[in-house]
Order: C-alpha cells, then structure tokens, then sequence
C-alpha cells in the first residue's frame, strides 16, 4: 500500500503523517515514512541544492528535473523494495507535488511534466492520496509562527502559491485516487476522516480497525 499525503506548505502533512503511521504501527503493520524531495543519500543532496535560498538562479526547467531525479533515486532504493516485502509506504510529497508546483505553478506544460513522472516515478502511483487543504492566508499564518528560516520554494510569493492550490484542486478532481481534507480543523477531526479513507481502501486490515 502505498499512500502520499500533499498540500501548500504548513498544511499539517507532517503531523497527519505521523498520526497515521503510529496508529498503522501499533496495529502490527511495517510502515515506512520518506519525504520529497529527499529520503536516500542522493536525494538529499538534491534537496539541499534545489531548496537553498542561495540558489535563486536555478530554472524551472531545472528545478523539475531536480525534483524528478530525487524521486527516482528514492523509487529504486527505498519506496519499491518496501512495498515489494509488503509494507506500507507513505510520503510527504510525490509526483503530484511536481505537478502542482513546477506545473500550475510555474507555469510548465503539463503534458511534458506526465511523461517525466513516467519516468521518475519508474510506473508507481499513491494507491492513496490525502491533499490537505487549507488557504494560502492560512499558510502564512502559521509560517509565521514557525521557527526557522523559509527555503528557497517557501519564499515563493502568494500569486505562486495560490496557483499550486487551484492546481491542487485540478488534480483532485481528475485522480480518483485524491481525497481532499480540509486542514482548518482541529487536529484529531482531521486525523478522524483520514483515519476512515484508509480503513475503506486498505484491502490487508480487513477486520483490523486503526
């Protein structure tokens, strides 16, 4: 199984994420959790590049195939070999991410983008994906009230981020497999409907509750 969970910056991925993978743990699943871009040696290398503030002069052709090389040394090494021992995968990010950001966002061909996630992706797709969804004001509010200085993609201003957003709902609604949740609530509400999605497409918990 594998399940990615998406959404602009500071939507709760990471807590959700965590949430889910304790409780599928506890119940005696192996799970594994990998972030993008980033999750192997080289993939970090990327990350650290592509997200440096310094780094400003990067194109966005560039930075798609950066993105997209990260995702395809995180596939062969770490996401494939879990999922072929049966266990379950779940990422902070994967090819929806490039195309709601390098797509909607900066504004590349949507089509070239499909036929590069053919190739990163190595024909993985999220059995499941959670795209949490709160506004752009909402990002920026709670950015502000995180520690830490903004990478290179956070400092992006809010015409940019609103366009991954409605990108975001673009992909909803021609994927199936996307579930939009509502991120302006209380924690464990939220954690409550993920919960639910999970338990109705996760053939192996048959009569396993989580």
């Amino acid at each position: 199984m594998f399940i990615s969970f998406e959404g602009i910056d500071c939507s709760g991925k990471s807590t959700q994420i965590a949430l889910l993978a304790e409780s599928l743990r506890t119940r005696g699943y192996n799970v594994l959790i990998v972030r993008e871009p980033g999750g192997t040696v080289i993939s970090e290398h990327i990350r650290s590049m592509v997200l440096d503030l310094n780094h400003g002069e990067i194109d966005s052709h560039t930075e798609l195939l950066l993105f997209s090389a990260s995702r395809s040394q995180l596939v062969v090494e770490r996401i494939e070999p879990f999922l072929a021992d049966g266990g379950i995968v779940i990422a902070d990010r994967f090819h929806d991410s490039t195309t709601a950001y390098q797509g909607y966002g900066r504004g590349l061909d949507i089509a070239s983008i499909q036929e590069i996630h053919t190739v990163a992706t190595h024909g993985i797709v999220p059995d499941l994906t959670f795209f949490l969804d709160i506004s752009v004001e909402e990002s920026l509010l709670r950015r502000s009230q995180r520690a830490g200085e903004v990478d290179r993609m956070e400092a992006s201003n809010t015409a940019f981020f609103t366009r991954v957003r409605e990108g975001y709902h673009t992909i909803a609604t021609s994927a199936p497999r996307v579930r939009i949740i509502d991120g302006d609530r209380q924690i464990p509400v939220i954690f409550d409907e993920i919960r639910k999605h999970t338990i109705a497409i996760l053939p192996s918990l048959d009569d396993k509750e989580i």
